[in-house]
């Protein structure tokens, strides 16, 4: 089943939940068309991922503007853990300072009148909120004795 945007419920659920200030992070997957659908029947003459470009040329200023960034961007190779026929062409995380912040993009004007390319550009997405976690000191500390330990007793892999 593909997923090219919110339903209402999902966006009145994501607006309405607890929200703090913590720092979010929105992990994109996104499955381009060949050829970018507008709804109206007629051939586009631009790809999925030409339309996907004319989308992010409008919405990374306003990722821009809310405080956020670009983390990291970059085209999927390969698949090697997904349930059978599942499959990406490019993955994004995008850092913004809160959950109110990344509402205020998506509400704005601007990124409505965006939308449209998005939506003709995409066959198929996922955009999962996450959350940083932090590890315990001891943990973390347990992992770097046990990889220098590891460098001492093994040889590198070459």
């Amino acid at each position: 089943m593909s997923s090219i945007n919110p339903s209402d419920e999902a966006i009145r659920q994501f607006s309405d939940e607890a929200v703090d200030s913590k720092p979010i992070i929105m992990v994109n997957l996104l499955k381009f068309r060949e050829v970018a659908d507008y709804g109206d029947g007629r051939n586009s003459g631009v790809s999925g991922h030409q339309a996907y470009a004319r989308y992010s040329k409008a919405a990374i200023p306003l990722v821009w503007e809310v405080g956020g960034q670009v983390l990291w961007f970059g085209k999927v190779r390969s698949t090697f853990i997904a349930p059978d026929g599942e499959s990406w062409d490019e993955a994004a995380l995008v850092l913004y300072p809160n959950r109110a912040a990344f509402l205020r993009m998506v509400t704005s004007p601007v990124y409505q009148q965006a939308m449209p390319h998005r939506t003709a550009a995409l066959a198929d997405s996922r955009l999962i909120e996450t959350q940083a976690k932090r590890l315990p000191k001891a943990v973390l500390a347990l992992a770097r004795g046990v990889v220098r330990l590891k460098g001492l007793v093994l040889p590198r892999i070459r």
